[in-house]
């Protein structure tokens, strides 16, 4: 059984996040997406712990961290995260991040830069979200994403729905069991919807297309997407970011539904640089 170290840090004043922490060797941080938490990476923790140190953060308002009314927003959860990696004192690492994770990712590099990164790994998120160009790989059409912040996002009813809708529809692939769905969405709703719909905000209205060229020509970068728009999301990186390499696996969560796949793609990119 993989030995997990737990402990909280001091990020800003009344603010302290969750860290999981295993293994040993080049460290490999695991950023969750919206509303999601460190325990979505069990599977990859169990793994890479074996030849890595792995950390995994829930992000401010987020699973076991402190839930906050301010710095809701992907520029405070960048300093965050440098907050974080300076406290466990991480040099040459590898950032996963994963869906709205990324946009962590991208503005840690724009704050710090990458002294201290040796790798980028970007799950299943484009780095500008809205787009009124239909080549253009986003999030949604603009009338959908407002759609959701303006019917689902404004109770806790309309977030639940919001998010089983979502795993359903593009997180997961296979039927889900009862307890899986409720699992999924109950790591979801640790983060209030008053606060979800702060997020959602400040991710959907994300532009890191400048973070995401500089990262492609700074360090080895990855991409890995998933198939049901794999098509645009392949093309759209191989004209923004021709030197990422490219993936294409399962739905938007497939790290966690197609686990040993994922595990072996990282790996190989890792090993490979």
């Amino acid at each position: 059984m993989t030995k997990v170290k737990e402990t909280y840090i001091k990020v800003d004043s009344g603010v302290e996040l969750f860290v999981q922490e295993a293994g040993q060797g080049e460290p490999i941080v695991f950023i969750p997406g919206f509303t999601f938490t460190t325990e979505v990476f069990e599977k990859q923790v169990t793994h890479f712990a074996k030849t890595n140190r792995v950390i995994v953060v829930d992000p401010r308002s987020h699973g076991r961290s402190t839930v906050v009314l301010h710095g809701n927003d992907y520029v405070t959860h960048g300093t965050d995260l440098h907050e974080v990696l300076e406290a466990l004192d991480v040099k040459q690492a590898t950032l996963v991040g994963w869906s709205f994770g990324c946009l962590t990712a991208w503005e840690y590099v724009k704050q710090q830069g990458f002294d201290k990164v040796k790798a980028m790994i970007f799950v299943d998120m484009p780095p500008k979200s809205l787009s009124t160009k239909t080549e253009d790989w986003a999030e949604g059409a603009l009338d959908d994403i407002a759609g959701i912040y303006n019917a689902y996002l404004l109770d806790s009813k309309g977030q639940r729905e919001f998010i089983a809708s979502y795993i359903y529809q593009v997180m997961i692939q296979r039927e889900l069991k009862p307890e899986e769905l409720t699992w999924l969405v109950e790591q979801s709703l640790k983060t209030p919807f008053y606060i979800a719909g702060n997020l959602f905000a400040s991710g959907m209205f994300a532009d890191y297309r400048e973070e995401a060229k500089q990262a492609s020509e700074a360090v080895p970068t990855l991409n890995i997407v998933a198939e049901h728009w794999s098509k645009t999301a392949v093309a759209y990186s191989n004209r923004l970011t021709p030197k990422t390499k490219v993936e294409v696996l399962g739905g938007h969560m497939m790290f966690w539904e197609h686990s040993e796949k994922f595990n072996e793609v990282v790996e190989r990119f890792m090993n490979k640089n």
